[in-house]
């Protein structure tokens, strides 16, 4: 296959990205940073999640963050949802697309959410029939598909297996995640050959975490398989719970300067984008993690 010569991105921060943080993030600044980020061009966007407030109370606010959009037509709209009760709530505030989760590793399964891959994917096929029967579209994530902090390394046999139960429920679209950050690019080719058994070029996305500096480079190798949709997360929002003090997301900011650089389009705006990064880095009260943000902001300075 050739290299795209367009990207999409899915930009996670609002929703992957803050879930994590320690600190209470106003409602009216996550707003601002889907604002933002829209402003900069990104078409797909991680708005929130319907998850118990008691587990994640950083999604506490998820109601007021979606009704507070100022929608732009052409923009989709997407939240994470584990359950009926999760999807029912979420249904109400009218995201374009729902997002359900399962590990490619059966011991990430089990001590994240208490049960099989199988049975996990049991689980999501009522949400699975219900969005798609409300006219919403269903995005599946898949976790640990190149390493996971229990197993150790994947077999893309595993992966196959998930997108197989994926697709068997409705799920019209992956994201092939390599949550800890481990992978190296041939790894990740052989996780997304594996999806490609059930999923069609169009329908794969990458997700990639830069915890031993990798994100790039697997970027580059996924592109190579014809792969042109991916997800970052704006200023490189979101650490890694299972790798202590490492990165989370790799930074759209870094994304997209690799994407220009090699003639591929993103319709984003780099400048307006990086504004971003900066705006929510600021309200955290530290500085982007993204490479290309801090060597840009650093320019414009001097």
């Amino acid at each position: 296959m050739s290299i795209p010569s367009r990207v999409r991105l899915i930009d996670v921060g609002p929703r992957d990205g803050l879930q994590n943080e320690k600190q209470p993030v106003p409602a009216a600044i996550k707003i601002e940073l889907v604002h933002r980020l829209q402003a900069a061009g990104l078409k797909e966007i991680e708005v929130t999640s319907y998850v118990s407030p008691k587990w994640v109370p950083q999604m506490a606010d998820n109601h007021e963050v979606m009704v507070g959009l100022s929608r732009q037509s052409g923009v989709r709209y997407s939240v994470l949802t584990p359950n009926l009760k999760g999807f029912e709530a979420a249904v109400r505030d009218q995201p374009d697309e729902i997002v359900v989760f399962g590990a490619a590793s059966e011991a990430f399964s089990q001590k994240n959410i208490n049960c099989s891959i199988a049975e996990s994917i049991e689980r999501f096929a009522p949400v699975v029939e219900a969005a798609r029967a409300a006219g919403i579209a269903v995005r599946g994530a898949m976790s640990c598909t190149v390493g996971c902090p229990y197993e150790g390394e994947i077999a893309p046999e595993r992966v196959a297996y998930l997108a197989g139960l994926m697709r068997g429920i409705g799920v019209q679209r992956v994201d092939v995640a390599d949550t800890i950050g481990v992978g190296t690019p041939r790894k990740v080719q052989a996780a997304l050959e594996a999806t490609l058994q059930h999923y069609g070029i169009d329908d794969v996305s990458g997700h990639f975490h830069d915890t031993y500096g990798q994100a790039l480079s697997n970027t580059l190798a996924a592109l190579e398989l014809g792969v042109w949709n991916f997800q970052s997360s704006v200023a490189g929002l979101g650490g890694c719970p299972y790798a202590k003090g490492a990165t989370g997301n790799v930074a759209t900011e870094d994304v997209v300067y690799l994407l220009h650089g090699m003639g591929i389009e993103t319709g984003i705006d780099l400048d307006a984008l990086v504004d971003a990064g900066a705006y929510i880095s600021e309200q955290l009260g530290r500085p982007s993690g993204s490479r290309v943000a801090r060597a840009l902001l650093a320019k414009r300075v001097g």
